[in-house]
């Protein structure tokens, strides 16, 4: 039944993830947190993270590590599958339709209808993680990391990952002790 479920899950990312990877995150969000609970809030946080610092697709890192998570190697492999499958179909098929229709109009506004869906998805994705994060760390701390990252990605240029490696190791590196009730609720 878990293999069924990861095929499912996955599957509905594949085929509604239009846009790639990062419009892909908010429904493997909905499909892994909210629908069959297979992991938390915090733990999808840490995942995609990870992830983003690795090279590669972030789909498919994403429904491989949660599938082996849930499924093991089998889990892994069905996700991976369910993902990437509809993907090369999708796009087999709709390239070859929109390529005979390529110069009409409705073509056109169709692609460029869904650029504004999918910025309000990774939107809500977005403000769901500044409201975790000022959970955990307060408004400034989180401002402030809001601010700093910015500057680093968009200004600065810096790629992601580095930024995230550095955020990783530092909080790694603090000395700050982990309170005994936040230990005991986990």
């Amino acid at each position: 039944m878990k293999q069924w479920q990861l095929f499912l899950a996955f599957f509905r990312v594949g085929m509604l993830g239009f846009g790639g990877g990062p419009s892909s995150i908010p429904l493997f969000h909905k499909e892994v947190v909210e629908k069959y609970k297979w992991m938390s809030d915090d733990e999808f946080s840490d995942t995609l993270a990870l992830a983003n610092t690795l090279p590669g697709p972030i789909a498919t890192k994403m429904a491989g590590y949660i599938g082996h998570r849930v499924g093991g190697v089998i889990g892994m492999l069905v996700s991976i599958i369910a993902t990437s499958v509809p993907t090369v179909l999708l796009l087999v098929l709709m390239l070859t339709a929109l390529n005979s229709y390529k110069d009409r109009p409705w073509v056109h506004g169709m692609s460029q209808a869904v650029v504004p869906v999918v910025a309000v998805m990774l939107g809500v994705l977005t403000w769901d993680f500044v409201k975790k994060s000022k959970k955990s760390l307060g408004w400034k701390i989180t401002i402030g990391l809001l601010a700093v990252s910015l500057l680093l990605l968009s200004g600065l240029g810096v790629h992601p990952g580095i930024v995230i490696a550095v955020l990783l190791g530092l909080a790694l590196m603090s000395k700050k002790p982990v309170n005994e009730k936040q230990v005991k609720a986990s």
